[in-house]
């Protein structure tokens, strides 16, 4: 029997959405295994994650969703199991990630053959898994947008979650001093990475913040949006940056997804337009997705010097859990939690 024989007779299960449902809503769907068309490959998904953009979406308030229903998942590691025409058949049997934004919530997902990224051998897949698209954003809201330096101060919000877990790691090799915000139950963990922890809950955590940096700070990191935004630059040094991805702030709003986004980014360009020395920006990890080519060989750049790190044990996976694919509602409710520290992976069902 050949490797395509071997696919074509196995069945695929994937996690659907249907519409903005609580966890338990989530549907499990079995079918056949795709075939990869032109230039595409299907990978056996090893590991896949539950970002913050999946929280969102379960709630119809993730920026530029599809319609309801489809497959979530951001961002997976797999095994490529077959390829379709044009697509290089030395790949089968070897492992990589890829960015989705959709559709990695399935043991078995068709993928660009350009858009792959080779995973190092000596790093489980699990691992891997966490450090893709937190891994990109941490890399490139660092080392792209806020462009840190050796000796300088910032200060991530969230340090404990999945982005900011690895964004400290990486700031810390580099060399830069990082103050992180947490619950008091992540506070070690913080320490162990060479943060400073704060308890964002604080009623005096501003004045608190100004007793670690005086002059302000260097860089913020915020995911949170929403009119805490404005503590945020404030706390900008002259000539700091604030780094703005996200609006968790907003998750449980009622009302349109796009107005809490739009509204941020204005407030930002705004802020850019005032002679305040300081910079604002809202990171997109899509942007310049036209330009495939630019795209992907900055993504495959950004990715595989974070895989490398991992590999030589400079930084480290912060997985929080490793749960079924067919149990995705425990892992989305264990996600928004706000009890773990890192990112809740989903694996293959022991059967597969």
């Amino acid at each position: 029997m050949t490797k395509q024989q071997a696919t074509d007779r196995l069945t695929a299960t994937e996690v659907v959405l249907p519409g903005a449902v609580e966890p338990d809503g989530l549907e499990v769907r079995r079918g056949p295994v795709p075939a990869p068309g032109r230039g595409r490959v299907l990978l056996a998904m090893e590991a896949t994650g539950v970002s913050f953009a999946e929280q969102q979406m379960r709630r119809g308030k993730y920026y530029d969703q599809p319609p309801f229903p489809f497959v979530p998942g951001y961002d997976l590691v797999g095994r490529v199991a077959a390829v379709g025409p044009e697509a290089d058949p030395g790949l089968v049997g070897h492992r990589f990630a890829v960015l989705t934004k959709t559709g990695g919530w399935a043991s078995h997902v068709v993928v660009e053959a350009a858009d792959l990224v080779e995973v190092p051998d000596s790093v489980a897949s699990a691992d891997a898994e966490t450090l893709v698209v937190n891994g990109i954003t941490a890399w490139q809201m660092l080392h792209r947008v806020a462009a840190v330096e050796p000796g300088q101060t910032v200060l991530v919000l969230g340090a404990n979650g999945g982005v900011g877990s690895t964004l400290v790691q990486l700031a810390r090799h580099a060399g830069v001093r990082v103050i992180g915000t947490a619950s008091p139950r992540h506070h070690d963990t913080l320490r162990q990475l060479g943060v400073t922890p704060v308890d964002y809950r604080d009623p005096g955590l501003h004045a608190r913040l100004r007793e670690l940096a005086p002059n302000g700070v260097d860089a913020v990191f915020d995911h949170v949006g929403g009119e805490g935004i404005v503590d945020s630059f404030r706390m900008l040094a002259p000539g700091g940056t604030l780094v703005s991805y996200g609006t968790a702030s907003t998750r449980d709003a009622t009302g349109s997804s796009k107005a809490p986004v739009l509204k941020l980014i204005g407030r930002l360009m705004l802020w850019n337009l005032l002679p305040n020395a300081r910079r604002a920006h809202f990171f997109n990890i899509w942007a310049g997705k036209r330009r495939a080519d630019g795209f992907r060989a900055r993504l495959r750049t950004d990715l595989s010097q974070v895989f490398a790190l991992l590999a030589d044990g400079v930084i480290e996976a912060q997985v929080a859990a490793r749960v079924p694919l067919s149990q995705a509602a425990e892992a989305m409710r264990l996600a928004e939690s706000g009890t773990v520290t890192g990112k809740v992976v989903l694996v293959p069902d022991p059967a597969a």
